[in-house]
């Protein structure tokens, strides 16, 4: 390592560490549901909040600039499927106002967050 100079970590990035701690949040409500909910809505939301945690790491592992951001894309898109499965268990009934809230409100911080990991890669690396 060059002298001063530091090195990006995965736990550096904002987005990575918001997604993985609500991923695992969805997952300790999730696991709770009954049978048939789990089966449907339950399955789909846990691995679409796993997938953006996923995405961003995946991305970081990447060499070109253009395959980071299109993995942090696919996060980002991945955070707009969980608004709906969000919304889809809260109008089912399946959680509550107050699970709700806070899974929305940590989501509403992801979108901002990767699309400045993505000005930053877009920005910061040469290739």
């Amino acid at each position: 390592m060059l002298e001063g100079k530091r090195y990006l970590k995965l736990n550096d990035i904002e987005a990575y560490r918001i997604s993985f701690a609500l991923s695992n949040s969805v997952w300790k409500i999730v696991v709770l549901w009954k049978n048939f909910e789990k089966d449907t809505i339950g399955k789909q939301f846990a691995r679409a909040v796993d997938s953006i945690s996923a995405n961003i790491a995946e991305g970081f592992g990447r060499y070109s600039k253009k395959d980071k951001i299109n993995f942090y894309r696919y996060a980002r898109a991945s955070v707009y499927e969980c608004f709906d499965w969000n919304e889809k268990a809260r109008v089912r009934g399946i959680i509550s106002q107050n699970q709700y809230e806070q899974i929305f409100n940590e989501l509403q911080k992801l979108p901002k967050s990767i699309n400045s990991l993505i000005k930053y890669t877009t920005n910061q690396l040469t290739i």
